[in-house]
C-alpha cells in the first residue's frame, strides 16, 4: 500500500449507514416530520407527507424547503423531529472493532443534529472513536447533497479529499464527494428512502454489510 495515498480521513454518514435502515430509526424520524409538516401547514396527514417527500426530494432535506418555502425556523423543526426514541438502537461490538481498527480521523457527517448524532453513536458504543460530529447547523441548514457543506467540512477539520473515504446510504450525496476526489462507499439496503435509482458509477465501492466491508476491504484501500 501507497502511504503516500493511504486513507487517514474516514466519513460516516449517519441514518440508516452506521446502523441498519431495518431498525426503523429513521421511520420515527421520518412520522414526526410528518407530524410536524401537518402542524405547522395546517394539512392533513396525507397532504403533509406527499409536501414532506417533495421536499425531500427536491431539497435533500424536509427542512430545506419548509425552510425556503415557508420560512420555517429550522431549530423548531430539528428539536421535534429528533425527539426520537434512540433505545431501539443497541451496541455493535463488531462495528465499534471494525471502526476502531481503521487508521487515522474518523467523522460523522449528518444532515441531522449533533444531538441525534451524538444519541446514535453513544447507543452504537463508537462515541470515543469519533472526533467530530459535523451536522446540520455545523453545515449553516445547507444539506447534503448541496456542495457547500462538503466544502466546508474539509475547511474546518482539514480534510484532505484524496486521502478521505465518505460513506453514506445516498447516491446522491456521494457524487459531491467524488467530485472532490474522496474514496465513496455507497453502503446499499433494501428499504430505499433516498431512490438511489440512478447510475453509481461515482461509487467507488458497493456494500450491502458497513461492518464487514470495514472488516475485509477498508484496510486494503
Amino acid at each position: 500500500m501507497n502511504s503516500s495515498s493511504s486513507i487517514n480521513t474516514w466519513i460516516f454518514d449517519l441514518d440508516n449507514t452506521l446502523y441498519s435502515a431495518s431498525l426503523g430509526v429513521f421511520d420515527q424520524i421520518d412520522a414526526r416530520m410528518k407530524a410536524f409538516v401537518a402542524r405547522e401547514l395546517d394539512l392533513s396527514p396525507e397532504d403533509a407527507f406527499k409536501l414532506q417527500k417533495k421536499y425531500f426530494h427536491a431539497h435533500g432535506t424536509t427542512l430545506r424547503g419548509l425552510m425556503l418555502n415557508h420560512g420555517t425556523d429550522p431549530d423548531a423543526f430539528l428539536d421535534y423531529v429528533h425527539d426520537i426514541d434512540h433505545d431501539v438502537l443497541d451496541a455493535d461490538h463488531r462495528l465499534e472493532k471494525a471502526i476502531a481498527a481503521l487508521p487515522g480521523r474518523k467523522l460523522v457527517f449528518t444532515n441531522g443534529t449533533a444531538y441525534h448524532a451524538g444519541r446514535v453513536i453513544e447507543r452504537l458504543g463508537v462515541t470515543r472513536h469519533i472526533e467530530a460530529i459535523f451536522d446540520i447547523r455545523s453545515a449553516d441548514y445547507m444539506p447534503k447533497p448541496s456542495t457547500e457543506p462538503y466544502d466546508k467540512l474539509l475547511r474546518e477539520h482539514d480534510v484532505t479529499p484524496a486521502r478521505a473515504a465518505m460513506f453514506e446510504d445516498s447516491l446522491a450525496n456521494l457524487k459531491p464527494a467524488a467530485a472532490l476526489g474522496m474514496t465513496t462507499v455507497w453502503v446499499r439496503h433494501a428499504i430505499d428512502v433516498h431512490r438511489n435509482d440512478g447510475g453509481h458509477d461515482h461509487a467507488r465501492h458497493v456494500t450491502d454489510d458497513l461492518t464487514g466491508w470495514l472488516e475485509t476491504t477498508a484496510l486494503k484501500l
